[in-house]
């Protein structure tokens, strides 16, 4: 008997599926309210029943007449009538006088054409007949997947995708996709659809559904977040695992008081890299990112990047007014790390030396344009040297200056007030010295107690011929910058340490002292600033 009241509910599921499915109602229009995400996905605000019981009968030339379609039928002319007839079990239609028509499977654009042959054989003269659709049979569709109540549910054909997905309550917010969603025909996807066309642009393709027919939801694969100051902060699903930021501004839209882009990215090795760009760069953002939109007129938090032997994070967002003392006590730094030679590196001192050299370029290069000559045979010289000049000046100008700022022993760090963009470079202990610039081979030689600055020059096989001896600079690791005369009768004693560099200047050959002295002055200032030793000619 058990058995027998089991197999008798079972079927009664099955006979009224449809009406079970539609009429579960869940305690929240949207399943996903006891979810917590960091942004709700785009879209999360499309299915809250505003479309489940909305029925619109729409005119579809192509929709093929089935059993229990209601059709409407008017004669005028010599004979006058008007009469609703059902499409029976069997797919036909009975018009009085006239007799049985099989209307199942017919396109409804030919129905009229279809009943006005057949009354013509019976009234041969002045009889007009019109014939019209007055509702079409529901049809049952399966919707699955990703969706809160997926299930068995009806529908006309003509009712939109949206309309059955409303009646699923919508997509699973958590792992359901609005962009990869299809519908299956005997086994075979006969349209795929991606919502954003509908949520971006209000473009929806209709079809029409048949019996049987499956709406499949697919999966959340690829997303990024995107907070901040934006019309749209929501998580934004995307086709492919990257997208460009100008894209990803299409979907988001900014306002106009957002002026910088701040990206939070997880490596392979889970590892937390934050990075910042202005809101008109176009760099690639990644599935999982974190993109907030930020304006910085008035902003209260400064971006500082970390480079060198620390661990963790490159990129620090700290408030404004944070010292370097506080940043240097909160790194993680490496075994390796020396921290008696910390580095800093601003953008503004930067543009304030470039601006300091090119204007003695400029200074310069008026000055070999100007400059003039008693002889024909000088005339010349002058020509010739004033072109070698000019393409100094020209190489001098693609110099880019690190912009840094140099931090003494004496230096109170706690009263060096970061900056927006500013680099804390952080070098690794070092057992080389490195010689650069007018030695015959420049390189990099192992730290020997004791050398001197020409022990090591004479290491990498001396002075060059362009060499000027008088102006040697050694740069120790924390910026410091010594000079040092190697023609001086009484030599300065300097200790070379590790980790040192020994820059030897190029020698200006002018007859023109103010000129030699200008370039002397622009070699050591891109050599400073930059790290460079720009050879003349």
């Amino acid at each position: 008997m058990k058995k027998i009241l089991l197999f008798l509910m079972i079927i009664i599921n099955l006979v009224w599926g449809v009406d079970i499915a539609m009429t579960q109602t869940p305690t929240n229009n949207n399943m996903e309210s006891n979810i917590t995400l960091k942004e709700p996905p785009f879209g999360y605000n499309l299915f809250k029943g505003n479309f489940a019981n909305i029925r619109q009968f729409i005119y579809n030339p192509h929709y093929r007449i089935n059993i229990g379609d209601k059709i409407l039928i008017v004669f005028w002319g010599a004979f006058e009538n008007e009469i609703t007839v059902t499409v029976d079990n069997q797919g036909n239609i009975f018009i009085p006088k006239v007799g049985v028509i099989h209307v199942m499977g017919l396109e409804a654009s030919k129905l009229n054409i279809l009943i006005q042959n057949a009354v013509k054989k019976v009234f041969k003269n002045n009889v007009f007949v019109y014939a019209n659709v007055l509702n079409y049979q529901p049809i049952n569709v399966f919707v699955t997947g990703n969706v809160n109540y997926p299930g068995l549910y009806q529908g006309l054909s003509t009712d939109s995708i949206i309309q059955f997905l409303d009646k699923a309550k919508g997509i699973n917010l958590k792992d359901g996709s609005f962009r990869k969603i299809y519908v299956k025909r005997n086994g075979k996807i006969i349209k795929s659809y991606d919502l954003y066309n509908f949520l971006l642009g209000g473009n929806l393709r209709m079809m029409e559904f048949k019996n049987g027919d499956i709406i499949y939801v697919g999966s959340l694969k690829y997303y990024v977040y995107v907070t901040g100051d934006v019309k749209r902060a929501y998580r934004f699903e995307l086709l492919y695992p990257e997208i460009t930021l100008q894209k990803l501004k299409k979907y988001a839209l900014p306002n106009e008081t957002a002026t910088s882009v701040i990206v939070k990215h997880w490596d392979k090795n889970g590892k937390l890299i934050t990075k910042k760009y202005s809101i008109n760069d176009n760099p690639f953002i990644f599935n999982g990112d974190e993109v907030n939109f930020i304006s910085e007129h008035n902003a209260k938090q400064i971006t500082i990047k970390l480079d060198g032997a620390i661990k963790g994070s490159h990129t620090l967002i700290v408030k404004k007014g944070t010292s370097l003392k506080e940043v240097l006590n909160k790194l993680n730094y490496s075994p390796f790390a020396n921290k008696n030679a910390i580095q800093l590196y601003r953008k503004s001192i930067a543009k304030l030396q470039k601006q300091l050299i090119d204007a003695e370029l400029k200074d310069l290069e008026q000055k070999v344009l100007t400059s003039s000559s008693v002889t024909t045979a000088g005339a010349t010289i002058k020509k010739e040297e004033a072109q070698l000049i000019m393409e100094f000046i020209k190489r001098a100008k693609q110099i880019q200056p690190k912009g840094r700022v140099v931090l003494n022993k004496e230096t109170n760090l706690s009263q060096v007030i970061l900056e927006d963009g500013d680099t804390i470079y952080i070098p690794k202990k070092s057992s080389i010295v490195t010689i650069q610039g007018e030695v015959r081979i420049p390189g990099a030689q192992t730290y020997v107690p004791g050398y001197s600055v020409d022990d090591y020059i004479k290491s990498v096989g001396g002075f060059s011929s362009r060499a000027d001896k008088k102006h040697i600079l050694i740069i120790r690791q924390s910026g410091k910058v010594i000079t040092y005369d190697d023609t001086a009768f009484f030599k300065k004693h300097i200790k070379i340490k590790k980790g040192d560099s020994i820059l030897v200047l190029s020698k200006p050959n002018s007859e023109n002292l103010q000129i030699t002295k200008d370039i002397t002055q622009i070699l050591y200032q891109i050599a400073v600033s930059a790290g460079v030793v720009l050879r003349l000619f």
